[in-house]
């Protein structure tokens, strides 16, 4: 089995690095195959969200795979349709029975649109309960200074776009004063062709014996970022799996580093967000 790597969070609670997200995988037959695979291959990180209407499939991997409920990180995400103080409390309880868990380990806020005011005084109210360890924020921008001035629980994590083209390095300044850490989506920048190509990858590749991808998740990694690559080839799971048994040197870190270009591959202003108060995951 690999040997992964944790995070501290500003709770105490160490989180999972590495992790498999569902995002697009079918719920049922699929998500539970994915979640499963994963787990026997020492993952123990499952990234989801309501949104994703996934989750029961997820809290049935969970229980087929014979493993301890302690023994698995569990990542979800609220839906802005679900913000408001008293409606949030309920939506996490639906959650949790989803999931088939008394509880969730990190709960995000999806997006930064809603009453997100009011679900952040529901979910600071559910960690009192123990009905989550965790709590954070997914696809925050123009929104994160005022939810941080009424947070009485600080963010443990704040999941978004980050790839070398984006290496969110202003965000982490900004979030340093908190200990929130970064979780990525897109880590890979969104499978784009001229990232994964890069020559530096290529030759960091040849050097180490691994592939392209591989050297930007290992990258990750020694950042200190959170990673869900998404895969339902269990081949592909494995390779991605497959980063911690070598190191980059502080040279190769500075010089993948060099490849910012404040790149973002979405990049929705705040009023198109909006959308999101107009589509309601089912329960």
């Amino acid at each position: 089995m690999t040997e992964q790597t944790y995070l501290t969070l500003n709770n105490g609670l160490k989180m999972p690095q590495f992790g498999l997200g569902v995002y697009l995988i079918p719920d049922g037959k699929e998500t539970i195959e994915a979640c499963l695979n994963a787990l026997k291959l020492g993952v123990r990180h499952i990234d989801t969200a309501h949104a994703y209407q996934n989750e029961r499939g997820v809290g049935e991997a969970l229980k087929q795979s014979g493993l301890n409920r302690q023994e698995v990180w569990i990542t979800t995400k609220l839906w802005p349709t679900e913000y408001g103080e008293g409606k949030t409390a309920i939506a996490i309880d639906k959650m949790l029975s989803r999931l088939q868990t008394d509880y969730i380990d990190l709960l995000l806020l999806h997006q930064q649109v809603g009453d997100y005011r009011g679900a952040w005084k529901d979910m600071e109210k559910a960690v009192k309960a123990g009905k989550v360890q965790s709590i954070g924020l997914s696809n925050f921008h123009e929104n994160l200074e005022d939810l941080l001035q009424l947070a009485t629980i600080k963010p443990a994590a704040i999941q978004v776009e980050c790839h070398p083209y984006f290496p969110q390095h202003e965000l982490k300044k900004r979030m340093e004063k908190y200990g929130t850490v970064i979780e990525s989506w897109y880590p890979i920048g969104h499978g784009d062709k001229n990232l994964i190509n890069e020559p530096m990858f290529t030759k960091l590749a040849q050097k180490y014996g691994k592939t392209n991808v591989q050297i930007i998740l290992r990258w990750h990694i020694q950042e200190g970022n959170a990673v869900f690559p998404k895969t339902t080839n269990p081949q592909h799971l494995r390779d991605n799996f497959d980063i911690f048994n070598f190191n980059l040197t502080d040279e190769e870190m500075a010089e993948i580093s060099s490849l910012n270009q404040a790149k973002r591959y979405y990049n929705a202003t705040l009023s198109e967000q909006e959308h999101f108060l107009h589509w309601k995951p089912a329960d």
